[in-house]
């Protein structure tokens, strides 16, 4: 029977050990994750958000973390490169909310439409960055957020194991196309507005080259902004779902999307 005891005794210890390992990964990941991190939701659902993708992610992975921890001499290497791993993977997530920021950034400065609610938020960004971001938010926990990031962490264990630190040269050619592709579809996203707000002022020039006293300030500011919110009316549904495809691709397979 003490043998039992000794033996469920370290099966708990190890099981708690693996548990707090996986809590570190995930919780770096927390902190940058989209919705779920947010500034704006209070660190102690954060923490207990942390919990429990812990609590689902950790069965998958326990059988990979344990033989690391019986190594003693590489348990700090294993806690250090938990944490690197974690906040590299929770910045390339997060780099999809900055995505919708710089849409709406061009999207508010090519309409005119930049000082509107600029200093608003958390995050100071124009009145189109903030429906943007709002609107893809909710979008991305509609579509199941959370089961489709509880994959994905489970698929880093297999693309970073565990107690092995992760290549610098792979991570920064990894997060350079992932940067890369963010900033493209950041400008993807915020066409429309570029091409109508070209073209409207190429006509608006053209009128006041053919009419010189008409106060063209007068007619064309109120123009432009009307068009960039009947614009924006129009094209949110289509930014959303291109987004949204690209967001849950990402997540369906993090380390060939680049």
């Amino acid at each position: 029977m003490t043998f039992l005891l000794a033996r469920l005794l370290e099966s708990g210890q190890m099981s708690l050990a693996a548990g707090f390992v996986v809590f570190l990964r995930i919780g770096a990941v927390m902190a940058l994750l989209p919705a779920f991190g947010e500034q704006t939701v209070p660190p102690r659902v954060r923490l207990a958000l942390a919990l429990c993708f812990t609590i689902i992610v950790a069965p998958a992975v326990a059988a990979d973390i344990v033989p690391s921890l019986r190594r003693a001499d590489s348990l700090l290497l294993l806690l250090l490169s938990e944490t690197v791993i974690g906040l590299v993977f929770g910045i390339t997530l997060r780099l999809f909310v900055i995505v919708l920021q710089v849409a709406g950034s061009i999207a508010a400065q090519s309409t005119s439409l930049s000082q509107i609610l600029g200093t608003a938020g958390v995050e100071p960004m124009p009145a189109m960055g903030h429906i943007m971001v709002i609107a893809g938010l909710c979008l991305a926990v509609m579509s199941g957020l959370h089961v489709r990031v509880s994959e994905a962490l489970i698929g880093t264990y297999i693309a970073f194991p565990p107690g092995i630190f992760p290549a610098p040269d792979l991570v920064a050619e990894w997060g350079t196309s992932r940067i890369a592709a963010a900033f493209e579809l950041a400008f993807t996203l915020a066409a429309p507005f570029v091409i109508a707000s070209f073209i409207y002022n190429v006509a608006l020039g053209v009128i006041n080259k053919a009419m010189p006293q008409l106060m063209v300030a007068f007619v064309g500011a109120p123009a432009i902004t009307a068009g960039g919110l009947i614009l924006l009316f129009l094209t949110l549904p289509i930014i959303l779902s291109v987004w949204g495809r690209s967001f849950l691709t990402f997540l369906g397979n993090p380390w060939g999307a680049g």
